[in-house]
């Protein structure tokens, strides 16, 4: 399996570099961000609070954190024309070196849409939308010149050069819908994600499986990553208080030999990689010293 770091994009840059920076050192193998304007919040009113934005964070680590893998979690199609995207992907593609995941998703948080002026729509038109950019994406990311005529989005001989460094950049698409994103994904994604437990992983599994089948594609094909909010401690008194928190996202909390149990329920529900976001992990001494004790006790079992 692979293990890789999700640094909030609240943080100030230094942080983000010096947690990247030590975990490139320590034997991660990726560093995920975040592609979002603002906190979320419930209704459309936009709020306040320090939100550094994804390209410019990702290009930065591109150039300066040289051996991990980088990806966003995950851009939404809404923000940027998928011409425009490609050409930023492979930029950073460049700059990397060739070590570019491109995560894309359909487009949710309402606020930053309303705050900013960007049309989010129905369920049904992001699908749409989003269907037709992976499309464009693929097709610009892998050949000289793109047409595409669709109801979104209109490209004429449309050229990225130069191509991507890697012969074939790897598109992650991000999301648990089953009738459309996972069918999205069967079709064209080379990585999905989606935060789940073990137990919602295995069925989404099923689920992409059954599309691959339609799509006539072998599912091995497709990488498979999911991420959970972690609190791991040898402190069991800590531990027992960060149990009983609530959460809307799937939590890992444990020991070091509770926290390896749990990622071997995920390895064997069909995940690749898990993604620790470092929301949880407290101040940086902290988040090293959590980090550190992650891959000495827990990830060798699993590499």
């Amino acid at each position: 399996m692979r293990f890789s770091i999700w640094p909030s994009p609240a943080q100030p840059w230094d942080d983000i570099h010096e947690i990247a920076a030590h975990c490139e050192q320590t034997g991660w193998d990726g560093v995920y961000f975040a592609d979002h304007f603002m906190p979320n919040g419930p209704g459309p009113a936009p709020l306040d609070g320090d939100t550094l934005e994804c390209w410019s964070v990702i290009a930065a680590l591109a150039a300066s954190v040289p051996r991990l893998r980088l990806a966003p979690l995950v851009t939404s199609v809404t923000y940027r024309h998928p011409a425009v995207l490609a050409k930023i992907a492979t930029a950073v593609d460049h700059v990397s070196g060739g070590r570019l995941t491109l995560g894309v998703g359909a487009g949710w948080q309402e606020n930053e849409h309303a705050a900013y002026g960007i049309a989010l729509g129905t369920v049904r038109e992001r699908m749409d939308r989003f269907e037709e950019a992976v499309q464009i994406l693929r097709s610009l990311l892998s050949q000289p010149r793109t047409t595409f005529s669709g109801q979104y989005f209109q490209l004429q001989a449309a050229p990225n050069q130069p191509a991507p460094v890697q012969d074939r950049l790897p598109l992650l698409v991000g999301g648990g819908g089953e009738q459309r994103t996972l069918r999205v994904a069967a079709r064209y994604a080379d990585h999905w994600n989606s935060w789940t437990t073990p137990e919602v992983l295995a069925h989404k599994i099923s689920v992409l499986r059954a599309h691959c089948e339609q799509a006539g594609r072998d599912p091995g094909e497709i990488h498979v990553s999911t991420q959970a909010l972690l609190y791991l401690s040898t402190d069991k008194e800590w531990l027992n208080e960060k149990r009983q928190a609530r959460s809307r996202q799937p939590v890992i909390a444990g020991t070091p030999g509770e926290v390896a149990d749990i990622v071997a329920r995920y390895r064997d529900a069909g995940a690749d990689e898990l993604i620790v976001p470092d929301f949880t992990l407290g101040s940086m001494t902290r988040k090293k010293d959590t980090c550190d004790l992650f891959m000495q006790e827990i990830a060798p079992a699993f590499r």
